[in-house]
């Protein structure tokens, strides 16, 4: 689909801070995150690994570089991060493909990916494509494949603070708490989906 016919948040909000999104993502803790989220796919040799929302291509990088016989694609909607993403590939001389398209319309066959990976992204994603992403994320997973998610985590209840309330309210992290982000998975046909761990960064947390 093209860029026009579809609206999209981009990886660092504009496009005159795209050059300041890989430093924002290390200063918050990010890279230690996306490491331990790595460390729990148990990925093997010759997996085929999707990254959606791959924004600039930080995680995408970085599984290549940590398993060079996996073969890694990642999709994102915003070219301008992707022509990032590729040229940070080409300097680490890394094999990796990277498409443009949504989460929500995979363009790739049924049973293609082993993992399939999102960081970052998915309280982005308006209510309506949560589940629909999810349940092409299931699609296009192999039989036995997973999931790997990380992202900020919304309240389960009420905030308890003045600022929390605030915060929450004017922020898609009200419709991404734990429980609801399993729920979802749930509905989308995921088996028996699980909140591994917690991480705390420099704002909020992370799950």
């Amino acid at each position: 689909m093209s860029e026009s016919s579809r609206t999209y948040l981009r990886a660092a909000g504009r496009d005159w801070t795209l050059p300041l999104y890989d430093p924002f993502v290390k200063l918050l803790g990010g890279i230690d995150a996306l490491g331990t989220l790595l460390d729990q796919a148990a990925l093997q040799e010759r997996h085929r690994v999707l990254d959606i929302g791959c924004g600039t291509g930080t995680l995408a990088t970085m599984i290549k570089g940590r398993h060079p016989n996996v073969e890694v694609v990642g999709l994102d909607p915003d070219p301008k991060g992707l022509g990032r993403a590729r040229r940070k590939a080409a300097r680490a001389a890394l094999s990796i493909q990277f498409d443009q398209g949504f989460g929500d319309e995979l363009p790739y066959p049924e049973a293609t990916f082993d993992r399939v990976f999102s960081s970052f992204m998915f309280h982005h994603l308006p209510a309506d494509e949560k589940e629909s992403t999810l349940r092409s994320v299931k699609r296009v997973l192999k039989p036995g494949g997973s999931l790997h998610l990380l992202d900020f985590e919304g309240p389960e209840g009420t905030a308890t603070s003045l600022l929390a309330r605030v915060h929450h309210s004017r922020h898609p992290l009200s419709d991404n708490s734990g429980s609801r982000v399993l729920s979802l998975m749930s509905q989308a046909g995921f088996v028996d989906p699980k909140k591994i761990g917690r991480k705390r960064l420099l704002f909020g947390h992370a799950a």
